[in-house]
Parts: C-alpha cells; structure tokens; sequence
C-alpha cells in the first residue's frame, strides 16, 4: 500500500492543523493506521494509532487531549486534527500502515509515507 500524507505548515503555537494520509494500492480497512513524528536531531517517536475498523484509539501522553486521529474506509484516509499546537510539536509527521494491531513500536509497521512538516512558532 502506498501512503501519502498532507496538511502540514507553519502555524502559530495554540494554532490548530489537520494531517491526512491517503492510502492507495491496497484494502485500507485491512490496516490499523499510525501517526509518528521526527523532530530535526531527534528519533522518530510515536503519536497516534487506530485499529483497522476506527473503533479502537491509542495517544502518546504529550498529545492527549490535543490530538485526534480518525479514519474513513471509504475515502482510504486517515486523519490526525491537532489542536493547541506547541512549539516542541514541531517535527516531520508520518502515517504508516501496520497488520499487527494498534501498535507504537516502529517496528510494527510495515508501509510509511514520505511525510508532512508541521512547524509551530512561538
């Protein structure tokens, strides 16, 4: 399956975005859907998850009640709404694919997009 991700841009600290990963090439609805995120210097850390049929959620602490990350099978798209942005959101932000459930480990998933900027100024 191919992924690709849009949505990202420069935006004020308490601003809000919304990413989207538009998948092609394979069943959507047959995959549970991450979000990750590498800031410059740093590795790439986990974000969001979401089971294969949206019923099921999984957060990073830092975005807790900030972020939401949804899905339409029938678009084959999964979407991250960010709000209450914060300068250390900052980072290049990644959807992937995974087989294995809803999972944070990097490992775990086995198709990336190319990934979208997010930038928060202060």
């Amino acid at each position: 399956v191919q992924l690709q991700a849009s949505g990202g841009g420069l935006v004020q600290a308490g601003g809000s975005l919304r990413l989207s990963c538009a998948a092609s090439g394979g069943t959507f609805s047959s995959y549970d859907m991450g979000w990750f995120r590498q800031a410059l210097g740093k590795e790439r850390e986990f974000v969001a998850a979401i089971s294969r049929g949206g019923s099921g959620t999984s957060y990073v602490n830092s975005v807790k009640g900030r972020f939401t990350i949804s899905r339409d099978n029938a678009k084959n798209t999964v979407y991250l709404q960010m709000n209450s942005l914060k300068p250390e959101d900052t980072a290049r932000y990644y959807c992937a694919a995974s087989v294995f459930g809803v999972r944070s480990r990097i490992y775990e998933y086995d198709y990336w997009g190319q990934g979208t900027q997010v930038t928060v100024s202060s």
